[in-house]
């Protein structure tokens, strides 16, 4: 959205009034007090330790042994940490205790394959699989410390795999299930992971891929001392003696590990690892006291998670949205419904069917998903019975007004509220959240999730309002990463050196005079177009004013006059003129952001380079753009994209690496 617009934009959905009393948060006020949810967050951003504590007995976090201490910064804020002297599991508080509280009938997991096969696991069931598939992890040498990695399909069974590992006070690894055999092999080294969990294989839009092949091509020569492989699609699997086994070969007949063993609130127990661009990846380092908490009372408070919701997001149990869906369904008491392919195929409608299907009532999508799904018309949402949903929510990379709208109005039927979230694999939970209990505007974030002290500031660190600026957090919050894997030196550099003793994000943010809160892309992406800075959020929005624009990139590229100009690459809607509708976004794009930003050239596509979980990879378009090294494509989902792509027929000399 261009920026001007952001000031005029009007609110579009409020929630009822009663709302907030029958919500968690709302019940947690009541106990403490509190009349309404500024009166929280007031409480919440004056006093962060007392939100965390309070939080946390709200989610029912369970202890063995009860910290001393909330927050601990004496050794610096970067190495902050929480609930200091405490003890607990990850899995315990996500899984076991809702047994141990009678709820084992209920339902933990609901699960539709591509196929249309459909299955549901109690919690009760849960527990055995994890204690279970516990139990063969320990008789194949796994033990307290070691890193586990983790390449499976969505199936149930990545469910059990990842607290299985947590339950024994291992460190699991997951990893994108579309990997290359490099991109594996690298998290495999970098993590130091002697065991890994996989499948025979997995579907994807009707073809069978061979997971196993890759991931022995991953670790041919790696010190790795077992594989347990899960039997999904029954192709031929080459088994190699002495270090492969068969999942259904040892975990059902393992000696069950019933009782979690007690990690301290900063002992690692989930390794995720940034998909990286020309650089090494950064190995995140989450902890049984940080993320997963964190994760819970966010989505408790934020999305109304609680025992009565359903949660679906479209991700991947390789990227960090996979391990936010156990936590915020799994550690609330609610039902994590996952579901194995891609949102349409075989047909447009695959999700909406799924989400009915499934009983989802919290449904999570990234707005490059939505504006796919938007090409195939209003009528496929409409065919399913949606009326179980209260809340949609988005994450992955900012809103442009169209998409936005067409989710409210078709999708939720102008009923629902689309809760912005926005985080990181580094940041464990959010750094701005939008609210169910709030009122909403397209596009916007409501502000910082509670108790964190996010802020947008200048180039000095100082706070701004109604310009844009850089996101950046004043102060510690649980689920921040710990560290970086074994490279402490990287992840202060990377987080603490920009504005000292704040955290810088790497986003641009703008808030509004109303105190709405919007972020622009990535402050890497910037252009500066003729001395004028600008992102891509705002040229893309101004492209996708044209009907036939369904997505589209803008990048810059070195140019002798102005030193940066801008070129935009567009897909449009089958059967519109190219020549026509180029012309016209150039007129739009001037229109919105002035002369200056006039592009140098507009390129019709039939796709653009994206991951799995619907990003653009701008980055990606730029270097086959201009002949420069292509980086890291381990996430990239569809390579095709990069033969379509047009190349510069100018000579711009050595280019620098992507940043």
């Amino acid at each position: 959205m261009v920026l001007e617009h952001l000031e005029s934009l009007p609110i579009v959905w409020t929630p009822k009034p009663e709302a907030f009393s029958a919500s968690p948060l709302g019940r947690m006020a009541a106990r403490h007090g509190l009349a309404d949810i500024d009166a929280v967050t007031r409480r919440a951003t004056a006093d962060p330790a007392w939100y965390w504590r309070v939080g946390s007995e709200d989610v029912g976090i369970r202890w063995s042994t009860l910290y001393d201490e909330v927050v601990d910064s004496s050794a610096g804020i970067a190495h902050t940490r929480f609930f200091r002297g405490g003890q607990l599991n990850w899995a315990d508080y996500t899984v076991d205790r809702w047994v141990d509280e009678g709820r084992g009938d209920a339902d933990a997991i609901r699960w539709e394959g591509e196929d249309g096969s459909r299955r549901t696991v109690s919690y009760s069931a849960l527990k055995d699989e994890i204690d279970r598939t516990a139990g063969a992890l320990r008789a194949l040498g796994v033990g307290i410390g070691d890193t586990v990695g983790l390449v499976i399909p969505m199936v149930p069974e990545s469910v059990s795999a990842i607290l299985a590992v947590v339950k024994i006070g291992a460190v699991i690894v997951p990893m994108f299930s579309g990997y290359a055999a490099p991109a594996i092999r690298e998290r495999m080294e970098q993590s130091g992971a002697r065991y890994l969990i996989t499948a025979d294989g997995s579907f994807r839009r009707g073809k069978t891929i061979p997971l196993k092949e890759t991931v022995d091509a991953a670790i041919a020569d790696l010190n790795v001392e077992a594989v347990i492989v899960l039997r999904r699609t029954g192709v031929e699997t080459p088994m190699k003696a002495g270090r492969d086994v068969w999942w259904h070969d040892v975990v059902p007949s393992a000696d069950p590990v019933r009782d979690a063993v007690p990690m301290r609130a900063e002992d690692p127990c989930y390794l995720m690892f940034t998909s990286g661009s020309t650089g090494r990846p950064k190995g995140a380092v989450h902890t049984h006291g940080g993320w997963p908490l964190k994760v819970a009372m966010e989505t408790r408070h934020g999305l109304g998670i609680d025992e009565t919701q359903t949660l679906l997001w479209v991700t991947d149990m390789g990227w960090i949205m996979g391990g936010v869906v156990i936590t915020a369904a799994l550690s609330n008491g609610g039902t994590a419904a996952l579901f194995e392919g891609t949102p349409d195929w075989p047909r447009p409608d695959r999700l909406w069917e799924v989400t009915a299907n499934l009983g989802v009532t919290v449904l999570g999508i990234s707005p490059t998903a939505i504006r796919a799904l938007s090409r195939h018309g209003d009528e496929h949402p409409a065919r399913h019975d949606l009326s179980r949903l209260c809340a949609l929510a988005s994450t992955g990379e900012p809103w442009n007004l169209e998409p936005w709208m067409w989710c409210f109005e078709v999708v939720g039927g102008g009923r629902l509220p689309i809760v912005n979230i926005s985080g990181g694999t580094e940041v464990g939970g959010s750094l701005l959240v939008g609210s169910t209990l709030l009122p909403q505007k397209p596009m916007a974030f409501n502000g910082p999730p509670l108790g964190v002290l996010s802020d947008i500031v200048d180039d000095d660190g100082v706070s701004v309002r109604s310009e844009v600026g850089e996101l950046v957090v004043r102060g510690p919050w649980p689920g921040m990463s710990s560290s970086l894997w074994n490279d402490d030196a990287r992840y202060t550099e990377a987080y603490w050196t920009r504005f000292p003793g704040l955290w810088h994000q790497g986003d641009f943010g703008y808030v509004d005079a109303d105190g709405y809160w919007y972020l622009l892309g990535r402050s890497d992406d910037t252009m500066n177009i003729a001395g004028k800075r600008v992102g891509p959020a705002e040229i893309e929005s101004a492209a996708g004013v044209h009907p036939a624009v369904v997505e589209s990139a803008a990048v810059s590229v070195p140019d002798d006059l102005k030193g940066e100009a801008l070129v935009v690459f567009a897909v449009l809607t089958p059967g519109a003129d190219h020549e026509e509708a180029s012309a016209e976004i150039v007129r739009l794009i001037r229109a919105h952001l002035g002369p200056t930003v006039t592009p140098k050239a507009i390129h019709i596509v039939p796709e653009l380079p994206k991951t799995r979980n619907g990003k653009i990879l701008r980055r990606v378009a730029r270097a086959v753009y201009l002949g420069a090294d292509l980086g890291d494509l381990t996430a990239l989902e569809n390579p095709s994209a990069l033969d379509t792509l047009p190349t510069s027929a100018i000579d711009h000399g050595p280019q620098p690496p992507n940043p």
